[in-house]
């Protein structure tokens, strides 16, 4: 991911209802972090792409490749 905005995973998460602070929460990591790579200014592991694709019921293709 470089530095752009991910609204494709920011859409997702509105579309399931969820705040940052829920996403967060669901993937075991920080509101700020999901701030962050929304904000395309955060690098996220794999595991942590992964985790943020089961939860939002995306493809690691749908929210994170260009």
């Amino acid at each position: 991911m470089n530095e752009q905005k991910n609204e494709r995973m920011h859409t997702a998460r509105l579309a399931c209802g969820l705040s940052q602070q829920e996403l967060a929460q669901r993937v075991g990591a920080t509101r700020q972090t999901i701030g962050l790579i929304e904000a395309g200014r955060y690098n996220p592991s794999l595991k942590l792409c992964v985790a943020i694709c089961k939860t939002l019921g995306k493809t690691l293709d749908e929210l994170f490749w260009h």
